[in-house]
């Protein structure tokens, strides 16, 4: 028995002309009880043997059918299926149901037939890498293709690496390059990022790729430079809706040494970027991360030089800079902390009538255990929209 799924043909889109050889099947009424067993969830009873000879793939349920049945096939169908999908490989990776076929033979193929497929690839990793369904594909045999290939697969975006990494599509495929091939083997990458790495850690793609690459390749010789270029900047990074993540980034998985240079980078500024809305984020990350020096010189700048210093106040009063002031008291001294308890309850029936006042004497009355009853601080993520390879199929 041999049935044939739909092939969806949108608007603007030649099945005839994609497909060389194709020939509409019409809706005859074998084809027609195929697709409502499949609908129905009755299509268990069909095996891939049940349609070879007419595998050309682009419809939700006929895709969803090959892709079940690749998990657990024998190798002889497993092949059969292969020899008839590979010549409409390039054509299936950019679908919107086929690029799931094509995902799954790379996950579940032998090592020859992943080989071939990436084969295909060649010669159509930039096109393939900005397409919506393309770049998928492109990631899940990045994942699971051997070294050597991955490298001749990489050295396609040579020239075009900036394009990719401002594209919502390409910057998956950049990030990861960046995963699953090392650094010395596609220096043309690192070298395209050279001067580059503020303007990127400020742009909603270009963000996630810098911390792609300070997470894995920070701590070698020819990645310096990105942290270098970062620390130069950071007082307008921390200010970026995107370059606060880049920050923090740094504060949390840096060394000793770049934290430091940041809170001196930053200080004398303190007040300003803890009532500021992304900034404040970068003080607190300082706070949490830094050693006793740093912290240190955040509170005196916070406290000012005596009572009178008023920006203490101004920041409990703040929808920002509260925070800010919650996590002070989380991490610092006993002595620091009588001091400035000392200076809030000053000021505590003033307070209390501001909305995020009174989260600051609400904490005053409760042990300061770190996190412990802490008014959480909504999340602001970047919104970078996705074109993960994992994404369920449809």
């Amino acid at each position: 028995m041999h049935v044939v799924p739909v092939i969806r043909e949108s608007p603007g889109h030649s099945l005839k002309a994609s497909y060389p050889g194709w020939r509409p099947q019409g809706n005859g009424p074998r084809l027609c009880n195929f697709l409502e067993e499949l609908k129905s969830g009755k299509g268990r009873r069909f095996g891939l043997s049940d349609i070879t000879g007419h595998i050309v793939d682009a419809d939700q349920h006929g895709s969803r059918f090959i892709q079940q049945k690749l998990e657990h096939c024998n190798p002889e169908e497993k092949a059969a299926v292969f020899r008839e999908i590979l010549p409409h490989a390039c054509k299936l990776m950019t679908d919107v149901f086929g690029n799931y076929v094509i995902q799954k033979f790379f996950e579940y193929g032998n090592p020859s037939q992943r080989k071939e497929l990436a084969d295909q690839l060649m010669g159509q990793i930039v096109p393939l890498s900005l397409q919506m369904y393309g770049c998928r594909v492109i990631q899940k045999a990045l994942d699971v293709i051997e070294p050597d290939q991955r490298v001749r697969l990489a050295r396609e975006l040579d020239g075009q690496v900036m394009r990719c990494v401002r594209d919502q599509n390409g910057n998956h495929v950049i990030q990861k390059c960046i995963e699953n091939i090392s650094a010395d083997r596609v220096g043309f990458m690192l070298a395209a990022f050279r001067g580059q790495v503020s303007s990127l850690s400020m742009h909603p793609y270009g963000c996630r790729v810098i911390q792609r690459l300070l997470e894995r390749c920070a701590n070698e010789h020819q990645c310096q430079f990105i942290t270098e270029e970062i620390l130069e900047s950071v007082c307008v990074l921390s200010k970026d809706q995107y370059g606060n993540y880049v920050t923090q980034h740094v504060l949390e998985k840096g060394t000793s040494k770049e934290r430091e240079r940041i809170v001196r980078k930053l200080s004398g500024h303190i007040v300003q970027l803890s009532l500021h809305k992304f900034a404040s984020n970068v003080i607190e990350k300082c706070l949490e991360h830094g050693g006793r020096i740093e912290r240190d010189l955040i509170i005196e700048e916070v406290a000012g030089p005596d009572e009178s210093y008023d920006s203490l106040l101004m920041m409990m009063k703040d929808q920002y800079g509260n925070y800010v002031v919650q996590k002070i008291f989380e991490t610092c001294t006993v002595e620091q902390r009588a001091a400035l308890s000392s200076r809030v309850r000053m000021h505590a029936s003033a307070l209390k009538k501001y909305t995020y006042g009174k989260h600051i004497v609400t904490r005053l009355e409760q042990p300061f255990a770190e996190g412990r009853n802490r008014v959480k601080k909504p999340r602001i993520e970047a919104m970078t929209g996705s074109s993960d390879s994992r994404q369920v199929a449809d």
